[in-house]
């Protein structure tokens, strides 16, 4: 598997990785055999680059994945703004999630939230080391008004104490692992950040990020791993956008990108997982298989040819930022 560079930290990751919501349950009913086997499959493939967090199942994704990496070669990132406590939520379904650990969320990105959150991972992980460590869903896409106070939580201790834990060789990088632009741009401001593990804001459907956020990670040295490269399922063939059903104009402006891909015999999720790593910055791209059929189907599209051609036509369509890098076919010869 190829491998790409995690900032400037020397850190190397595989170009694909596994994501690990659907391994917590998060809107797919998987049990844990469902989910061994699927990061038994991954692992057999070639994979060792993994992504989990609290958040998955309230700490089934990180129990099961701590699991089946134990004592094998691995690249983890886990995820810290969540410390879970005992007492199961009413209606897990409410955040998505099938048959969740009975705990319930607490927010906190200050300094001692950070620190306990990190030991609270590597124990339901089992593992002796985590080598990513991402502050989760901060920004107002998550938070809304709230966001101003965790935020400060964030820049006034909670960088502070990932930064310690940087230092002192316990991880080998840190970021964010968020769903928004602005609050990677209101990072950047507050410290030194490896890698922002950024989820549905570049994707073969939306590339919002070039303007702005891209060029301000390069000149930080920040590279990006891309979460959800087929924007919660409608570039796979579903309906999801970003976590919920996708609203018309959207639906829309996919049909138009698989009537061009129609027209050059391009399969839609084989375009969309290989996109993003056209450009440089990004490091990797994770999707989030909900089972060894799905994982199948996503190493046989990562293999896909692209022609060269398919690119140029949603360009010249208006259906992708004319800027974009895109990953380019090598010619006969050249």
């Amino acid at each position: 598997m190829q491998k790409r560079q995690v900032g400037t930290t020397g850190l190397m990751i595989d170009i694909l990785g596994l994501g690990g919501a659907p391994l917590g349950g998060n809107f797919v009913d998987l049990d844990y055999d469902q989910a061994a086997q699927l990061i038994t499959a991954a692992k057999k493939a070639g994979v060792r680059y993994f992504d989990t967090a609290p958040w998955y199942g309230f700490g089934r994704s990180e129990r099961v994945m701590g699991d089946l990496l134990r004592g094998t070669d691995y690249i983890l990132s886990d995820k810290v703004g969540r410390l879970l406590r005992p007492g199961a939520v009413k209606n897990p379904m409410d955040f998505g999630m099938i048959d969740p650990l009975p705990f319930h969320v607490i927010y906190d990105y200050s300094y001692d939230g950070i620190m306990r959150a990190f030991d609270d991972n590597l124990q339901r992980v089992g593992l002796d080391r985590i080598d990513i460590l991402l502050a989760h869903d901060i920004g107002t896409f998550q938070h809304g008004a709230e966001n101003a106070s965790h935020f400060k939580d964030l820049a006034e201790g909670g960088y502070r104490a990932m930064d310690e834990l940087r230092s002192a060789g316990q991880v080998k990088a840190i970021g964010l692992g968020v769903n928004e632009n602005q609050v990677c741009m209101d990072a950047l401001g507050i410290g030194d950040w490896d890698v922002f593990l950024l989820a549905g804001r570049y994707t073969l459907l939306e590339q919002t990020s070039l303007s702005t956020l891209f060029p301000a990670c390069r000149k930080a040295s920040t590279t990006i791993i891309c979460g959800g490269p087929f924007n919660s399922g409608i570039l796979a063939g579903r309906e999801a956008w970003n976590y919920a059903k996708a609203p018309p104009d959207v639906v829309d402006r996919v049909r138009a990108i698989v009537s061009v891909a129609d027209e050059y015999s391009v399969h839609l999720a084989a375009a969309a997982l290989q996109f993003p790593l056209g450009n440089d910055l990004v490091t990797s791209v994770i999707p989030g298989p909900r089972d060894k059929g799905e994982l199948s189907q996503i190493l046989g599209w990562f293999e896909v040819s692209i022609p060269n051609e398919f690119w140029s036509a949603l360009k010249a369509k208006g259906l992708m930022n004319e800027t974009a890098p895109v990953p380019l076919q090598k010619l006969d010869g050249a």
